[in-house]
């Protein structure tokens, strides 16, 4: 069974995980409970792999962190990740697809475009072996502030939006892949999660509007099928 290692670089908010879970556990329902080995790292608490070979394959969770934050975690972990360049298969979701992007020679500010809340819609702009070729825009759970703004090395943008042009990138010289949207969230997390920051991080409006947004349908499964077929197609356990 493939060894799927799970950086985790953040948690939800205490009054959401008590009924959500934390960020592995829903990295282990969209992708199946029993369809990896898990091993979850506790990487904003220090705790990182001792060597690229303890998992076949990483994801790079959410954070509230921001990569440019003087957090005394954050330096080791894009260590980390260049040493598994080439090694391992990587996936990163909103802030792992922020550190991986810095890790490899991109970069990340806090846009001055505000946050991003909500259901979002990147248009497909490139069909890679692991997606479905359904259709050719994804609707997923956005929450972020910050934003690839320059492509590291070797990354291709492969779905985005006017919002977020470097939204999903897929890496031709490592088998890597990260998205800033959250296929984790399912709608009632990321309302939960709205509702916690209203009024502080987003307006009466945004939040309003963010949570209206989640009575559309939505493509979480969809992507959480993509990953999988990316690390059926790259990982070797």
């Amino acid at each position: 069974m493939l060894r799927l290692g799970i950086l985790e670089t953040g948690a939800p908010p205490e009054s959401a995980r008590e009924r959500f879970g934390d960020y592995p556990s829903m990295f282990r329902d969209l992708l199946g409970p029993q369809a990896y080995a898990y091993t979850t790292f506790d990487v904003a608490g220090g705790t990182l792999p001792a060597a690229v070979e303890a998992a076949d394959a990483y994801v790079v969770t959410g954070s509230s962190a921001g990569v440019y934050d003087p957090l005394p975690w954050i330096e080791p972990l894009k260590d980390f990740l260049r040493a598994a360049r080439g090694r391992a298969p990587l996936i990163g979701v909103c802030f792992g697809h922020q550190v991986m992007a810095e890790a490899f020679g991109g970069k990340v500010i806090k846009s001055p475009k505000g946050w991003g809340v909500g259901l979002h819609r990147y248009d497909v702009l490139a069909q890679e072996p692991w997606m479905d070729g359904a259709s050719d825009r994804i609707a997923v759970a956005a929450s972020h502030q910050d934003q690839v703004v320059e492509l590291p090395q070797g990354a291709r943008v492969v779905a985005a939006s006017d919002f977020t042009p470097f939204g999903m990138l897929a890496y031709d010289d490592q088998p890597a892949i990260s998205i800033q949207l959250h296929p984790e969230f399912d709608p009632a997390y990321a309302t939960a999660l709205i509702e916690t920051r209203r009024g502080s991080r987003y307006t009466e409006d945004q939040a309003d509007a963010a949570v209206a947004s989640y009575r559309a349908p939505n493509d979480r499964q969809r992507v959480g099928r993509w990953i999988q077929d990316f690390l059926a197609r790259t990982a070797a356990p």
